[in-house]
């Protein structure tokens, strides 16, 4: 891989809308990520949940926003990707009755540490994030020790 095809990491966030009350309240501050060259969007895909617990893709026209951010700048964004299966998959994530983003993405930023890393024999095999709610609870853990 030459250094003009290196990639950082990718990895994927699945936003919940409960009640699919999408405002676009933070798509500027997902904007500017890109914009500052931190992350590169490879997919972003809106879905709902219906009733029966099924997930499928809405159309960024469909979105009800409250005139906040025009979600519409989004569209087209697609590397191909994310397709039925893995909406089927975040099914398992969503409540029902919900809207949510997923969003695939590059995490640009470590594009140069990857790079070093494999310029010295290593590669990287494994990355994750740690939920949020288990980041509270063992900060709180500690905190109470």
């Amino acid at each position: 891989m030459s250094s003009d095809d290196a990639m950082g990491p990718i990895s994927y966030l699945i936003v919940e809308f409960p009640g699919n009350k999408m405002t676009g309240t933070g798509f500027s501050a997902l904007v500017d990520l890109v914009d500052r060259g931190v992350i590169r969007i490879l997919d972003l895909e809106f879905v709902t949940c219906r009733a029966d617990g099924t997930v499928s893709a809405i159309q960024l026209q469909d979105l009800d926003t409250d005139g906040a951010f025009d979600v519409t700048t989004f569209e087209g964004v697609s590397s191909g990707m994310l397709d039925q299966s893995d909406l089927d998959d975040a099914a398992a994530a969503l409540e029902r009755g919900s809207s949510a983003g997923i969003l695939i993405f590059e995490n640009r930023w470590a594009t140069a540490f990857v790079e070093g890393m494999r310029e010295g024999g290593g590669q990287l095999v494994a990355a994750g994030y740690i939920p949020m709610d288990t980041v509270a609870a063992s900060l709180d853990a500690t905190d109470a020790a």
